[in-house]
């Protein structure tokens, strides 16, 4: 409790820093590689541990879904200015959930998690450390059962965590479809063994609920983000289920929550640090961590309101998330962003017609937001003040249009986001997107 308690005290200062800190001014522009031509399929991908730059190989890594949601991983060479030709390493079964996300363990081999959408963790092993060469290992993850949506993450002292949504009705084949709680798995031997969440705290989930009279029992985390000055990671989320006269999945979305996780004792905190223990359950995120209420509705009819994908910044103390709801009637985006204010949460909308896909920090308080018009090629470039402000401030060129962008891991330019072409096809077996990497 004491490390716990010295981190509070810290992130007391950085605040304050934060809040006084001038914005950045707009820079030079992109430069936008083109790493596969016509290859990407529809992902369902969040915003987390796209890519990965190694600094001791002097290359960046990336990974991205292929036709029929294959998965593949391409290396750019910081000496010789090239990148190596994509690689397929692991087959993903016709399923758009099924995509790749990126972690170095601290033995330096790269590993690939994939959530095998409600059936199973799997997981991909490089054959040598500091490199994609050679044949890769993949198995399947036993204390990751039934798992969607993979978010991994590196603690400071080496410690691998993912973070899914375990589909427990295909475990114990009773439980409503809408009820999707959280866990996490964690291993101490750079992914060699893996331990959950339950095995580990005694807890049956670390984010969820059994019993909403909404049957808003499902859990969507939009995007969770580790403070690179704490190791403690934010994370921002919110509820599916469908809705208070049935059991259907993903029927609805309703409100916005944020927490706090601590993988040093493994508790969760609210935006004020109430410490809420090994878990999180509804009557704690109806309590302390609740954003912003949102109605139950579908927009146009089809729309789920708020988003999947959502983004978490700031410092520990002094958080801010961008999210999105949609018009009734046109089915516009309309960008929402709420800030803490060291009591309470203030959301205002502060642009539309956008979808946010990913943020970075550019200065001591100022981020830029990624963003994407649907349809349209170029990803749109904003800065903001930690959510407060909100003014554009350049285009990044892109022959087709984007579905997904990350920031990689540890970047270096010119390799600093991976954007994913947006396909012409839902389906999978079509995969004509392409791949871009853009920096500075």
């Amino acid at each position: 409790m004491r490390r716990t308690q010295r981190i509070l005290t810290t992130l007391t200062v950085l605040a304050t820093a934060v809040a006084l800190a001038p914005a950045v001014q707009a820079a030079q522009s992109f430069t936008v590689m083109t790493t596969a031509t016509e290859v990407a399929s529809r992902s369902d991908r969040r915003p987390v541990a796209g890519g990965i730059h190694d600094a001791k190989a002097g290359k960046t890594f990336i990974s991205w879904s292929g036709k029929d949601a294959d998965t593949y991983v391409q290396a750019y060479d910081h000496r010789a200015k090239n990148w190596s030709a994509p690689k397929f390493i692991a087959k993903g079964e016709s399923d758009s959930h099924n995509y790749p996300t990126m972690i170095q363990a601290n033995d330096g081999h790269v590993l690939l998690v994939r959530g095998m959408h409600n059936t199973a963790t799997v997981i991909s092993r490089s054959a040598k450390p500091h490199s994609l060469d050679g044949d890769w290992s993949t198995y399947e993850v036993d204390a990751g059962k039934a798992a969607s949506y993979p978010m991994p993450f590196k603690a400071f002292d080496g410690t691998l965590f993912v973070f899914y949504r375990e589909t427990t009705r295909d475990i114990d084949k009773v439980t409503p479809t809408d009820t999707r709680p959280m866990k996490y798995l964690v291993s101490k031997d750079n992914g060699r063994t893996w331990r959950n969440s339950a095995e580990l705290t005694g807890k049956p989930f670390a984010i969820g609920s059994t019993a909403r009279p909404d049957n808003m029992n499902e859990i969507y985390i939009g995007q969770l983000r580790q403070d690179p000055l704490t190791g403690l990671v934010h994370i921002v989320y919110t509820l599916a289920g469908g809705g208070p006269t049935q059991h259907v999945h993903d029927y609805y979305h309703r409100n916005i929550y944020y927490a706090v996780f601590n993988p040093y004792n493994l508790h969760f905190y609210s935006a004020s640090w109430r410490d809420l223990g090994h878990d999180i359950d509804d009557a704690d995120q109806e309590t302390h961590l609740k954003v912003a209420e949102t109605p139950l509705e579908r927009p146009t009819g089809t729309l789920k309101s708020p988003d999947y994908i959502q983004q978490v910044g700031g410092s520990v103390g002094r958080p801010f998330l961008l999210w999105f709801t949609f018009d009734n009637t046109t089915g516009t985006p309309l960008n929402q962003a709420s800030v803490w204010n060291g009591r309470a949460w203030e959301t205002k909308q502060v642009a539309s017609g956008v979808r946010t896909r990913e943020i970075e920090p550019v200065g001591l308080a100022t981020w830029r937001v990624y963003a994407t018009r649907d349809g349209q090629p170029n990803i749109e470039a904003y800065l903001t003040t930690l959510g407060r402000d909100w003014h554009a401030e350049t285009v990044i060129p892109t022959r087709k249009p984007v579905q997904r962008v990350e920031v990689i891991g540890n970047f270096r330019d010119p390799a600093r986001i991976l954007a994913s072409g947006a396909s012409s096809a839902r389906d999978v077996a079509i995969a004509d997107g392409d791949i871009y990497v853009a920096g500075r």
